[in-house]
């Protein structure tokens, strides 16, 4: 990833989050942690892993995540970032914090 596009996807991490939390309504969506983005080299993609606090209800966030990317891509336009045109959102679960838990519980079953 070039310097342009991390530079990129680290200010849409930081705004996505502070959008999902002080401007989108479902109370669902507002426990969702964004834990990384990554921006295509020309710019029309963005694809947000995230995780969300309750397990359960993982499929129902992401789903109503990439329902509401219009309204999260608006108020990213609306922000006056550095770039002339928001890229395309794609939410993604993040299992990447469960295959880590799964690990370490592996290695700590192994030490016992």
């Amino acid at each position: 990833m070039s310097v342009k596009t991390e530079r990129i996807a680290n200010l849409l991490v930081k705004e996505i989050s502070d959008i999902l939390q002080n401007e989108v309504n479902d109370e669902d969506i507002k426990f969702v942690t964004i834990t990384y983005c990554k921006v295509d080299t020309d710019l029309s993609l963005a694809q947000v892993y995230c995780t969300v606090l309750d397990q359960n209800k993982k499929d129902k966030c992401i789903h109503d995540l990439n329902v509401a990317k219009g309204f999260i891509k608006t108020e990213l336009a609306k922000r006056k970032l550095e770039i002339r045109r928001i890229p395309d959102l794609r939410f993604i679960y993040d299992e990447s914090i469960e295959y880590g838990n799964k690990i370490e519980k592996i290695i700590s079953n192994l030490n016992d």
